[in-house]
């Protein structure tokens, strides 16, 4: 399969290295630890990973932590797994917070240059003075100070003599530039708080914007690849590797970000609806995130694939999230062994089968993979089916199980409806049945032929399990398209209350070990995962993957 991931970007780099620009490529993938990787970042990491590997190159991993008040160390760790999950291993592992001394001196340089200022106004008064797309903005009073009062004043902003919001170090740029991002932007301000890899040794923090660019020259990152957001800030990326007199001068290009319909790729928003209880966790199945996608079942491989047959492009469009699901299902089908289970059962009694009786049933394990063999399935007297496949009265073309009608049990024999018990309120609750012994399947029975097939489980022998079925976790596609402008209330108005089903039902009995992360095919249901989360040795829960079929088409 030809690699697409790069399509944009492997001619800049090839042609850097064929004139000599550059001898070397080291890309990096620079998440800030304030929250769970979702889908987006998963095409910023096998970006980022396939281009050196293509290039024979690094890839560093580099927490860009500059903002304590919003990291954790638990983001860090869930981040290294889903790396090294998606399958990829780092070249050399990297913190911001570990160049803080090394910014705070190009700092430094910059108000020895007169290029950086303290400013005493509020964040509220940066903003005002800031002007709009049409207006220019106009400087500080606190612009002009000397380059000794500067220097004397960011020294007691390290040493804890201000508080927050205080005072702040802007660089000195050009509050008239058509750029927003150049009207001295600010570069350093005060947060009194513990920092998950420092500790109280900072009470300044760099601004990702100043720290960012520093950290790709110091780890000599060749190309600094980042989604198009960014690409108003290249001006200042620049500016700032230019003025620090940093020694290496990396290139940053831009890509489309990868947005799914039916959901949010917003990290804002996603930590929204765990911190107010709509899922369970960062690792909700129903989330984007990898890990959630990871618990729900979806390989790294198909993961990879949609990445890379998608590949990166300038544009900024929704991806139909049918698509993702295709890919799951293409990786799945050749791996993951077929099974019966039974999501809302309903009991039959095939009353001339033999009481006590119990025999084995052949059963392929995956019919697309021969090789997988075989598995033994027990039949008995009763068993489960669908409450789905029984119809009292079915409309025409209905060719599932109703009074007097027959249908084939999947794997086993042909069974005919005689009656129908229901409790007192009317309600069905047991179908008697007849079977015909002749009708084994494998036996080359061709007396007759009827038109429905049905799974299964006995009765006597079945596990209860529990299935959770899920639905898009946004209703709207319309609203996924402009939720980063949307308001909060809208964001949440779109969450779907249905999106998650939960069954009590029944599968075979050689699944009783089944193990978490364990992927199966359920006739005509669906493709399922053993949920790693709620699962226990007396409780099983598949998360379902995704369905059979799909519209989509490629």
């Amino acid at each position: 399969m030809e690699n697409n991931t790069s399509n944009i970007i492997r001619p800049i780099i090839q042609k850097d290295l064929e004139t000599g620009k550059r001898d070397h490529v080291i890309t990096r993938f620079p998440p800030e630890p304030n929250g769970y990787l979702h889908i987006g970042h998963a095409m910023s990491i096998i970006t980022n990973f396939d281009l050196a590997d293509e290039f024979n190159g690094k890839t560093n991993l580099r927490f860009d932590d500059t903002n304590p008040l919003k990291e954790d160390v638990e983001f860090v760790q869930s981040i290294k797994e889903d790396v090294q999950w998606l399958g990829f291993d780092w070249d050399g592992l990297f913190f911001a917070s570990d160049y803080f001394e090394e910014m705070y001196n190009r700092a430094i340089l910059l108000i020895k240059k007169g290029l950086a200022y303290v400013d005493d106004l509020s964040a509220d008064e940066i903003r005002s003075y800031r002007g709009t797309l049409t207006e220019p903005g106009k400087n500080s009073p606190y612009r002009d100070r000397t380059i000794e009062e500067n220097l004397d004043l960011f020294d007691r902003m390290r040493k804890g003599e201000f508080g927050n919001g205080q005072k702040v170090l802007r660089a000195k740029i050009d509050m008239s530039s058509s750029n927003i991002n150049m009207r001295d932007p600010v570069l350093y301000r005060i947060a009194h708080t513990t920092h998950h890899n420092t500790g109280d040794k900072w009470c300044i923090y760099p601004m990702y914007a100043f720290a960012h660019p520093i950290e790709d020259a110091i780890e000599d990152v060749t190309h600094s690849i980042c989604t198009l957001e960014f690409e108003d800030q290249r001006p200042l990326y620049n500016w700032i590797i230019e003025q620090t007199e940093m020694e290496s001068t990396p290139q940053q290009i831009e890509f489309g970000r990868l947005n799914l319909t039916n959901t949010v790729m917003s990290k804002r928003k996603l930590k929204q609806l765990v911190d107010e209880g709509f899922v369970d966790g960062w690792d909700d199945p129903r989330m984007p995130t990898i890990s959630a996608l990871r618990r729900r079942g979806f390989t790294a491989e198909a993961i990879r694939t949609f990445i890379r047959e998608l590949g990166v492009t300038r544009g900024d469009g929704a991806v139909d999230s049918r698509m993702l699901d295709h890919y799951v299902r293409e990786d799945l089908k050749l791996k993951s062994p077929r099974t019966m289970g039974v999501l809302r059962p309903l009991k039959i009694v095939i009353t001339n089968y033999p009481e006590g009786q119990v025999e084995m049933l052949d059963a392929e394990i995956n019919p697309e993979n021969p090789e997988m063999g075989i598995r033994q399935i027990p039949f008995s007297r009763e068993i489960y089916i669908e409450q789905e496949d029984f119809m009292e009265n079915p409309p025409k073309k209905y060719f599932r199980l109703f009074p007097g009608n027959e249908v084939r049990l999947k794997h086993a024999y042909f069974i005919k409806c005689e009656n129908v018990i229901k409790n007192e309120n009317g309600e069905v609750i047991e179908i008697h049945c007849t079977y015909d012994p002749e009708t084994k399947s494998g036996s080359g029975f061709t007396g007759r032929k009827v038109k429905g097939t049905l799974h299964w489980v006995d009765a006597n022998h079945a596990i209860p399990a529990e299935f959770r079925l899920y639905e898009p976790l946004i209703l709207d596609e319309e609203e996924q398209q402009v939720e980063e402008n949307a308001e909060e209330k809208t964001f949440l108005d779109h969450v779907n209350p249905s999106s998650l089903q939960v069954l009590n039902g029944f599968i075979e009995p050689n699944m009783k070990d089944v193990k978490p992360q364990d992927k199966y095919q359920f006739f005509r249901h669906g493709y399922f995962n053993v949920d790693p989360k709620h699962t226990t040795k007396d409780h099983i829960v598949f998360n379902m993957i995704v369905s059979l079929k799909s519209s989509f088409k490629l």
